[in-house]
């Protein structure tokens, strides 16, 4: 469940971060902090908004430039995508203990790639609704979030 995104703003600024901008309404949220650890970070927003909003959020923080070298690296490119399928990176909060056998394939949704705690995936929008997020949390568990690829190049533009 996402929050609203004034009030994400709000409780992140009342925090100490700085240079707070929130992108689509997706939970998404930019922002400058004091060198800090993304495991620290992450425990210190889920903090805040559990005082400040009155509910439980998972966190998942990436940096800018670890955004930026993901784009640039452009895990997509090898699999050759089909023209209707959609690009998808889904971040881990931990790192996963299985080995996998990739690429798998479920329901038109393909898990191509992991990288440390990245999951490069891609489907073929369908009436079924989001089938890819049934087999990435299938996989993974429950404690990810999943952006496509133009939301991450959005995120990076702010």
């Amino acid at each position: 469940m996402n929050c609203k995104m004034a009030e994400l703003k709000k409780a992140l600024e009342g925090a100490g971060f700085t240079d707070v901008k929130t992108v689509l309404s997706s939970g998404n949220a930019v922002f400058t902090y004091r060198k800090a650890s993304e495991s620290t970070l992450e425990k210190k927003i889920e903090k805040v908004l559990k005082k400040e909003l009155g509910t439980e959020f998972s966190t998942i923080v990436r940096s800018l430039d670890d955004l930026q070298k993901l784009i640039d690296d452009d895990h997509f490119k090898k699999f050759k995508l089909k023209p209707k399928m959609k690009p998808i990176v889904t971040f881990l909060k931990n790192k996963p203990t299985a080995k996998l056998d990739l690429p798998m394939e479920k329901d038109k949704a393909r898990i191509l790639k992991l990288k440390d705690r990245v999951i490069y995936s891609a489907y073929t929008p369908s009436p079924k609704g989001a089938v890819f997020m049934v087999l990435i949390e299938k996989t993974f568990g429950k404690a990810v979030t999943t952006r496509s690829l133009e939301t991450i190049k959005k995120i990076v533009r702010q």
